[in-house]
């Protein structure tokens, strides 16, 4: 069998996805506070066979625009309303049987026996089709929520979020198989001889265990990850299985890719462990123009002063000093730009003015827009994929659930055809679906 690609849908638990739009477009049906308006895409892309499905999220709404919540509040920035995704993933299990489903929560503003216990009840309860992405949170309103004066520092935070993850996976751990016995007729619950004892004592946390929670399904969740800095990547090469990642084109796409799977290699891993997913947000017409025409109309729903919103506070920087044609090189010089910020913005390209970036981010935060037919989306899928570009894509929608359902309609079915995806489920838990083999005790 020839490679095979991997495809997970895109979510976020409120009105606005990476399109600013999704609320707004006159196909979305329902709204975020609706089970059944997630419910439907869950249901749709399990049937189109996607690996998982997964909510990105944030804690807090931004006011780094002007020191001002009022712009984001009344049109809809992406952090200005969100419901918890836990629970609605909770909710998902009894809507689906196979699919891989997944939500972030943070290393920042949780602790680890609040993340062990969590994804290890949803591991059991979709009986291995848990999956946790791991953020460190991106801004100060989010600090302040939690009675943080500041944001912690970049780097600082990933070395938090490095003993975090050691934590969680020795709690995770700490129940060995075969320690649950629940033998009835003998009345032993456990065998305390398989259950280890966690005695954890670093330089951010002090934990002592174990883990109330039997060992699960996959043995833990699915490890998932996106930080695109220099200190990210080292993160997730460490120890993501699936990195979700945006870039503009293939050369970019590639470089990223082969990047990551040399630092998984350096971290004494196979490079085949972490899977790279790439971001795309598809339109598809039954000819190239009625593609062109949705896109342009949804597009038109995307309000720029918006995206300039959005950016800010993914930044953690107020933009409101600068001028809209400015330049994203003549921004990252200026003192009020912190060097992650800049890195960050000069990742955009030097040239791009922040206007420019403002609707890029509004319609999409960059997510790469492809225009075709099912057939020619499929095309583009195929190329970006068999050139090295990634190991699959992460499905953005522009309306909901609309833009699933065209995908697993015209799309999936031509690359089946080219024998890049799955014609069924070969098993069933996220780990199978991914091909990531099964956990050592």
């Amino acid at each position: 069998m020839s490679r095979q690609l991997h495809l997970s849908a895109f979510l976020l638990s409120g009105p606005v996805v990476h399109s600013h739009a999704v609320w707004r477009h006159p196909q979305t049906l329902g709204n975020y506070l609706d089970p059944e308006y997630y419910a439907r895409v869950a249901k749709v892309v399990e049937e189109g066979l996607f690996d998982f499905l997964f909510f990105a999220d944030r804690l807090a709404v931004g006011d780094q625009m002007g020191g001002s919540r009022e712009l984001a509040l009344r049109y809809g920035a992406q952090d200005a309303t969100r419901l918890d995704p836990l629970p609605i993933l909770s909710y998902l299990v009894g809507q689906t049987s196979k699919l891989g489903l997944g939500a972030t929560r943070s290393t920042t503003y949780y602790e680890p026996a609040h993340i062990a216990r969590e994804f290890a009840t949803l591991d059991h309860l979709s009986k291995g089709r848990a999956a946790w992405n791991i953020v460190t949170s991106m801004n100060d309103s989010e600090g302040r929520l939690f009675g943080k004066d500041k944001h912690l520092e970049h780097d600082l935070r990933y070395d938090r979020a490095d003993e975090f993850v050691e934590v969680a996976l020795k709690l995770w751990n700490s129940w060995g198989k075969g320690a649950l016995k629940l033998d009835r007729e003998s009345g032993v619950l456990a065998d305390p001889t398989l259950i280890r004892s966690v005695q954890h004592q670093g330089e951010w946390f002090k934990v002592e265990g174990p883990l109330n929670i039997p060992r699960t399904p996959q043995g833990r969740p699915v490890l998932i990850q996106a930080g695109s800095s220099g200190r990210g990547r080292r993160f997730g090469a460490r120890w993501a299985e699936a990195i979700f990642t945006i870039h503009p084109h293939l050369a970019a796409m590639r470089a990223f890719r082969d990047d990551v799977r040399a630092q998984v290699v350096q971290q004494g891993r196979d490079a085949d462990s972490c899977k790279v997913l790439t971001a795309v947000m598809p339109f598809i017409g039954g000819s190239e123009a009625e593609a062109r025409a949705k896109r342009d109309r949804h597009n038109a729903l995307a309000r720029p002063e918006l995206g300039l919103v959005t950016l800010a506070s993914q930044l953690n920087v107020d933009l409101s000093p600068f001028a809209l044609s400015d330049t994203l090189a003549q921004i990252a010089q200026s003192p009020l730009i912190h060097p992650a910020a800049a890195e960050k913005l000069l990742m955009q390209g030097p040239d791009t003015t922040l206007e420019q970036l403002g609707r890029i981010f509004a319609s999409s935060v960059r997510v790469p827009q492809l225009v075709g037919t099912g057939a020619q989306i499929a095309d583009q899928l195929a190329e970006l994929f068999e050139q090295g570009g990634c190991d699959g894509f992460v499905i953005s929608p522009a309306y909901l659930p609309g833009s699933f359902t065209e995908f697993v309609e015209s799309v999936i079915p031509h690359l089946q055809r080219k024998g890049l995806f799955r014609k069924a489920y070969e098993g069933s838990t996220l780990r199978e679906h991914l091909g990531l083999g099964a956990l050592s005790d």
